[in-house]
């Protein structure tokens, strides 16, 4: 019996590979699998290959393998794009001639048996079939989900399409790649999501009501499910002319007592700096999710990568206090983006909420979440005709006026002022607010989420972001009792107590999908002494195999 089983399918633009995806991590899940799913884009729309992974296991699964046991390539083109992630062992579905490999093939013309159907399309639906048969599935599961996604002569043709399917896989040995369900699994109530979607539902939960963005991916997803739910949560949606206007819309909405995001990837993020200084000096709350893909410029725009932490942090010119959070599954997603609101309101500071195209684009399972009842707390005060916005305070937080709520004027300025709102060039005064913006920094950190730390050993495996699962799943493999993973999710600014548990490291290694090692260069300007470092940065997310043969190499160093 196998632990998981892996299946990728691959083909272009248009050939069906969502509706394979849909079919079987639905079937999977109420076969009572723990399913993960992720994708992997090429920018053309015509003639690039794209890929699904499906990862199921009778226990929980949250991260991708790079060697895959089942291989649905659905042209030539997918085969050669993902020959390196087959071996002697996968079982590889394609008509003779196609390619040659050292594989398992399965020679039937899937789509020929289609066209016979009158329907080539389908041939997707005869290959779910036959792959949810070698697992050893029920293939009723699949005319169940196939009934609820097509009506009429869709709904006739695909179930069709499934007979044939289901033939194929009796004839080639149903529970060929067997693996061993979990009961409760069927029971369970839980969600299937992507980090876009639970970055949207906690945004919703966080009291969102406003959204401005310029399209641009990855970080589409989030503007275009709020936009569908716009109307059942009191969302407005505005498609900006550029990532400065999304910004500035954004700012507004705040200062006038909304909270609205904004969404954007490096490029759109760079062109937001002045809107962030803006927010800095005005002190007035901004959230951005920032989901990054490699640059510079274009770079790979439909990839993945971690390149834009030191972007995150320093952006915007001048000194001025903010927070930046990267999730690593779309619970964090969900928790991090109800968080960000908090405390952007609370501080008066941008907060950024960072992702990555694998995160957002790739599915796990989920528990319910648990909402309080309380609603989101607006740090809003009344004003009276006395009231200063940026009064000086002990905490460095000056009470946040909206306009129109009580007799006070609101008065904010991009230029260095006095407590009241008005400009000014008095050094004495620019000593006081500028400290008193920095001075945040101190509470700030008292919010500071503590790493996640699994294992007491004394080399330390550090990730941060997306790579959550990857290194601890690891971890888990490799296992080494020397090993402990940490998770980082709070990433800046960074405090002591955040710190201490890889103070009682001897060795660490920071795992990163970038080429200079972003959040290392972090920990070293804090003291951390970090020995070892793997870093990946050709588009693609660490695969768990893939990790665990450099992990393995470098502790055998490790003395």
């Amino acid at each position: 019996m196998r632990d998981s089983v892996s299946i990728l399918i691959g083909g272009k633009a248009g050939q069906g590979i969502a509706s394979i995806e849909t079919l079987l991590t639905k079937g999977f899940k109420r076969s009572g699998f723990y399913t993960f799913s992720t994708k992997e884009f090429m920018s053309r729309v015509r003639g690039g290959s794209n890929t699904t992974l499906i990862r199921i296991s009778d226990k929980p699964v949250n991260a991708p393998d790079f060697k895959v046991d089942i291989f649905v390539p659905l042209d030539a083109n997918a085969f050669f794009h993902a020959q390196e992630r087959i071996d002697k062992e996968t079982f590889v579905l394609a008509k003779k001639g196609d390619f040659e490999c050292d594989c398992i093939r399965y020679d039937y013309d899937l789509e020929s048996l289609a066209k016979e159907l009158g329907n080539p399309i389908v041939s997707n639906t005869i290959a779910a079939a036959l792959v949810f048969g070698l697992l050893g599935c029920d293939g009723e599961v699949l005319k169940e989900i196939v009934g609820e996604l097509y009506r009429d002569e869709l709904l006739e043709v695909n179930l069709k399409a499934l007979e044939i399917g289901v033939d194929l896989a009796r004839e080639n040995g149903n529970c060929r790649y067997c693996i061993t369900p979990n009961p409760s699994m069927k029971e369970k109530n839980d969600l299937f999501l992507s980090g876009t979607e639970g970055v949207g539902f906690g945004a919703i939960a966080a009291g969102c009501n406003f959204i401005s963005s310029y399209p641009m991916s990855p970080s589409t997803g989030v503007l275009t499910f709020l936009a569908k739910q716009s109307r059942n949560f009191g969302v407005c949606v505005e498609q900006a002319e550029d990532e400065i206007a999304a910004f500035q819309m954004g700012l507004g909405v705040w200062y006038s007592g909304g909270r609205a995001i904004t969404t954007t990837s490096g490029g759109g993020f760079s062109l937001m700096g002045e809107g962030m200084s803006l927010s800095g000096i005005t002190e007035t709350p901004m959230v951005v999710y920032l989901a990054q893909r490699p640059g510079p410029a274009t770079g790979l725009p439909t990839r993945t990568e971690q390149g834009d932490l030191e972007l995150a942090i320093y952006i915007g010119h001048g000194e001025f206090p903010r927070i930046v959070l990267a999730p690593g599954d779309p619970k964090e997603c969900f928790d991090l983006a109800r968080e960000a609101f908090e405390l952007a309101d609370a501080y008066q500071i941008p907060v950024i909420l960072m992702s990555d195209q694998y995160l957002a684009d790739s599915y796990f399972h989920v528990d319910r979440f648990e909402l309080e009842e309380k609603q989101p707390i607006a740090h809003v005060v009344k004003t009276d005709s006395e009231y200063k916005r940026y009064l000086l305070t002990e905490e460095g937080i000056s009470p946040r006026g909206i306009p129109g709520y009580g007799e006070g004027l609101v008065l904010v300025d991009s230029d260095e002022h006095t407590q009241e709102g008005l400009i000014t060039e008095s050094m004495s005064v620019r000593n006081e607010q500028n400290g008193k913006r920095l001075s945040k920094r101190i509470l700030i950190e008292k919010e500071a989420i503590l790493p996640e730390v699994e294992g007491t050993g004394e080399i330390a495996v550090i990730g941060w972001g997306s790579t959550k699962h990857i290194i601890k799943e690891a971890v888990e493999r490799i296992a080494d009792e020397r090993l402990t993973s940490i998770h980082f999710s709070w990433v800046y600014p960074l405090s002591e107590s955040q710190l201490a548990p890889l103070q009682k490291a001897k060795q660490i290694i920071v795992v990163e999908n970038n080429a200079t090692g972003q959040f290392a260069k972090l920990l070293r300007l804090h003291g951390i002494s970090v020995q070892h470092q793997i870093l990946k940065s050709d588009g693609l997310s660490f695969f768990v195999d893939e990790l665990v043969g450099k992990l393995s190499v470098l502790i055998k160093e490790i003395r």
